[in-house]
C-alpha cells in the first residue's frame, strides 16, 4: 500500500525526514535529488504543510538532555474530557496531548527548560482539572527516533543510538534547538532566515547546529510528517508489567521487534501505575497493530509480563517541543 501517491512526494518524505542539509541553500539538494528546482521543492512542502501531511521542517532532540520532559496521564471523567484536554493544551510545554482507551484516559509529554519547570506545570494542570497527574518520566531510551516509510512498511531505517553529549552545548545553543523544534522558515536560505530571527551570523548559526548533531543533541534534522494525515490511524501504547531487573534484555528485544516505533523504560507509580516498559504501534488499521502485538508477545525477553494495550481515539494537540521558556524564537 502507497500513503503518498504521487511519487516525487513519496521521495521527499521518504528521504528527507533526516540528514537534512546544513549549508546555506539545503533546498537546492533536495532539488538536485529529486529532479526539481529549487521553488518546486519549496511549493511541494509548503503544500504539504498546509494539508496537514507535515508539521516542519526542523529537528527532535535528544530527551531530557538541553530540556526536560516526562509524560503524564489524568483520568477525566467522561462529560470533562474536552474541558480537561482544553487545561492540559493551554500549557506551552505539552507538545503532545492524546485521548487514549483507558481509565488514565489524557496522556500528554510536557516539556520545558528544567525539571522545576515540568513540576510547576503539573501542578497548574492538576489544580486547574481538580484531578490527579500521573507522572512518569523516562528512565531510558530504547528507540524514540520515529520515521515513516510512504512507500509501504511504517519505521524508517535508524542509526543506531549513540549518548548525547551535553558538554557540547554552548550559549545560545537552546535558542537555535527551540527555533529548530519549531520548524525552519520554508525559504530559499532558511538558516539566513534563522541567523536574522536570532541576531547571529548565518556561519555561526550553521556550524553550531553541526555540532549539535555530531553531539548527538539532534537526533534528527528533517522533515516531520503527521502521522495520522497519512494514513496510521490505528496507533496503540502498550505498556507492559515487567521487573526492572529484565528491562536491559527486554527493551532492546522490543525495540528492535517490527512494527514497534517506540519503546522506553519509565519510572512506575506505586499501587497506581506498576508498567515500566513503553512501546507504541503505529499502524493502518487495529487488526494490524493487534497482529504485531501478538507478534511482539511472543519475544522471550517478555515471558510472563503482563500487558496493556491503549489505542489512541484523538489528537489535541502536537508540536515541537519547549527547550527555552523564551518568547518570540518562533519560526
Amino acid at each position: 500500500m502507497q500513503i503518498v501517491a504521487d511519487p516525487i512526494d513519496r521521495d521527499l518524505l521518504d528521504n528527507w525526514q533526516r540528514d537534512f542539509p546544513v549549508e546555506p541553500a539545503p533546498f537546492v539538494a533536495l532539488a538536485q535529488a529529486l529532479g526539481l528546482t529549487e521553488g518546486e521543492v519549496l511549493g511541494r512542502l509548503e503544500k504539504m504543510r498546509q494539508n496537514g501531511r507535515i508539521t516542519r521542517v526542523g529537528a527532535t532532540c535528544a530527551p531530557n538532555t538541553v530540556s526536560a520532559s516526562t509524560l503524564a496521564a489524568i483520568a477525566a471523567p467522561h462529560p470533562r474530557i474536552d474541558e480537561v484536554a482544553a487545561i492540559i493544551g493551554t500549557e506551552p510545554g505539552v507538545n503532545h496531548s492524546y485521548l487514549r482507551e483507558d481509565m488514565w484516559n489524557l496522556w500528554f509529554v510536557l516539556t520545558g527548560p528544567d525539571r522545576a519547570y515540568i513540576d510547576a506545570a503539573l501542578e497548574r494542570i492538576e489544580a486547574r482539572a481538580g484531578l490527579r497527574v500521573l507522572d512518569l518520566p523516562m528512565v531510558r531510551a530504547f528507540n524514540v527516533d520515529l520515521g515513516f516509510r510512504m512507500g509501504g512498511g511504517v519505521r524508517m531505517p535508524v542509526p543506531p543510538a549513540r549518548p548525547a553529549d551535553r558538554a557540547a552545548l554552548r550559549p545560545g545553543d537552546r535558542d537555535i534547538l527551540q527555533a529548530l523544534t519549531r520548524g525552519l522558515t520554508l525559504t530559499a536560505r532558511p538558516y539566513a532566515a534563522l541567523a536574522e530571527r536570532l541576531d547571529r551570523p548565518e556561519a555561526e548559526i550553521l556550524t553550531r547546529i553541526g555540532a549539535l548533531l555530531a553531539a548527538g543533541l539532534i537526533t534528527r534534522l528533517g522533515v516531520i510528517v503527521r502521522h495520522r494525515a497519512l494514513g496510521w490511524r490505528a496507533n496503540a501504547m502498550v505498556v507492559w508489567d515487567i521487573a526492572a531487573d529484565r528491562i536491559d534484555r527486554a527493551g532492546p528485544a522490543l525495540a528492535a521487534h517490527p512494527g514497534v516505533t517506540l519503546c522506553y523504560e519509565r519510572q512506575i507509580v506505586p499501587g497506581v501505575w506498576p508498567y515500566r516498559l513503553f512501546s507504541m504501534i503505529h499502524a493502518r488499521s487495529r487488526p494490524e497493530a493487534l497482529e504485531i502485538l501478538r507478534g511482539a508477545a511472543t519475544l522471550s525477553e517478555l515471558a510472563g509480563a503482563t500487558h496493556k494495550v491503549l489505542f489512541s481515539t484523538h489528537c489535541y494537540k502536537q508540536t515541537g517541543a519547549m527547550i527555552s521558556a523564551k518568547r518570540g524564537h518562533s519560526a
